[in-house]
């Protein structure tokens, strides 16, 4: 399962990203990542929305693929997602029993008659989407499926010229503002120094940045910083842009290694998107590699939660504002973009203007979230982790079996010293530091076991002392 597939298509790319008009992109017709694959669990159903459709993932071991239904069932409109997998690997209604095949078509209504066949009608099939897995991620192909096999699958290109040397840290995480918020967000490298101090970079390291657009079509653009970060410590940095959703940073440093720093923004619904992180490097050393790899998957993604969290507050009101203000189409006047280091942030406007390219235009964004929303963990990560639902489920055992050890400990403390007598009641006292000692330690797990539920929502740069 964790094998490089594609279901009914081809590699050849014929047609570009966003449909065959030069003067729009058409967000539908793209591939876009909705799992990591090892995030996905065959004997479950999952469901995800990508662009405002509800799809339900389930794994056609008939096939041996993962497939990708509308979430309605064509008999009466159920989530599809509310069933199973039945016996013999079929996707089953939850409802009244229908049951499909990997192609999305009927192969049994199990209330009709011996000699009916309404499951051959085409209105009893359910509409099924190409899916792909490329580089560990599960692909969805939004538009017409006949296009799929035309159109490329949006991939880290350097990945996969030498795969064997990389070390990847992966992450990904619900956020409460659209794709191209994201977007925006993380090609801004100007932003690190002073959002993220104190988590990933430092105010000192704040300059000028002469940033340059090399070459910009509708498929997007490449960038460059002679520069680059740190104030140059790191060497040059190339920026790539892969319309509409995906992005990376590129620093190749003859000191320590290549660093890339990759996004895709997958477009859930107005004012919302799936982000996934991945952080590769190819060390000079084996020493950091070897430490990175030892990292559990969980730790990681606590860890780039935080970060996340620097700016995940402001930008879910910064781009209602820029709505307030009339949108994409006046981020010109809207935003006041004085600098060069805004020249890869306007570039991304502009292609968004120029092929009219804005995805989920007619929707309207949702209310705003209180900070206490906007910090949750859970339903945003945690449960579609299966990284972290795991070390959630051994941590609550943990201060189960914990807890039962103190309580078990501090009621055995009268017996003991009964038994010993008071010439032994320092052995008898001394017992007594074990419930203490488990108490405490189910504390600070406690402390850890939060921290999947919800993140703080006070950055560390804006904690005391920082």
């Amino acid at each position: 399962m964790l094998t490089e597939e594609r279901t009914s298509t081809t590699d050849l790319s014929p047609l570009p990203a966003g449909g065959s008009d030069p003067n729009h992109f058409d967000w539908q017709e793209v591939w876009y990542p909705v799992f990591y694959v090892e995030d996905l669990d065959p004997d479950q159903l999952t469901r995800f929305t990508l662009l405002e459709r509800d799809l339900v993932i389930w794994w056609d071991r008939q096939a041996n693929s993962w497939r990708a239904f509308a979430d309605q069932c064509p008999h009466r409109l159920v989530p599809l997602s509310e069933g199973r997998i039945a016996e013999d690997g079929l996707l089953e209604c939850p409802y009244h029993g229908w049951a499909f095949r990997g192609d999305g078509s009927c192969d049994r209504i199990p209330q009709q008659d011996p000699d009916v066949a309404a499951q051959e009608s085409p209105r009893a099939c359910v509409q099924s989407f190409p899916t792909a897995i490329r580089q560990g991620l599960l692909f969805i192909y939004a538009g017409k499926p006949e296009n799929a096999p035309h159109v490329s699958i949006p991939i880290t290109a350097p990945l996969d010229e030498t795969p064997q040397e990389w070390v990847c840290l992966d992450t990904f995480r619900d956020l409460p503002y659209d794709a191209l918020t994201l977007l925006e967000n993380v090609l801004d490298a100007s932003h690190v120094p002073f959002t993220h101090h104190r988590s990933v970079s430092n105010r000192a390291n704040a300059t000028t940045m002469d940033l340059q657009v090399l070459e910009a079509t509708r498929q997007g653009f490449q960038g460059y910083w002679q520069e680059g970060p740190r104030k140059g410590t790191l060497g040059p940095q190339n920026t790539t842009f892969i319309a509409p959703a995906l992005m990376w940073h590129d620093v190749d440093s003859e000191k320590f290694g290549r660093t890339m720093t990759v996004v895709y923004a997958t477009p859930i619904r107005k004012g919302e998107c799936r982000i996934f992180a991945r952080f590769p490097f190819k060390f000079k050393s084996k020493v950091p590699a070897f430490f990175l790899k030892i990292t559990p998957r969980w730790l990681n993604h606590l860890n780039q939660n935080t970060i996340l969290e620097d700016d995940q507050f402001f930008l879910h009101y910064q781009e209602k504002y820029l709505s307030d203000r009339g949108g994409a189409a006046n981020y010109a006047k809207a935003f006041y973009l004085a600098t060069r280091s805004d020249t890869f942030v306007t570039a991304l406007r502009e292609w968004v203007k120029n092929y009219n390219a804005e995805p989920c235009a007619a929707a309207s964004l949702p209310p705003r979230q209180s900070m206490t929303a906007l910090m949750e963990r859970y339903h945003s990560h945690t449960e579609h982790c299966a990284s972290c639902s795991t070390a959630l489920a051994n941590l609550k055992q943990l201060r189960l079996g914990l807890a039962i050890g103190a309580f078990a400990s501090w009621s055995l403390f009268p017996i003991l010293v009964l038994i010993a007598g008071q010439a032994s009641w320092a052995i008898a006292a001394g017992s007594s530091l074990v419930p203490l000692l488990a108490g405490g330690l189910w504390l600070r797990l406690g402390k850890l076991e939060r921290k999947f539920y919800q993140g703080e929502g006070k950055p560390l740069r804006n904690q005391p002392g920082k």
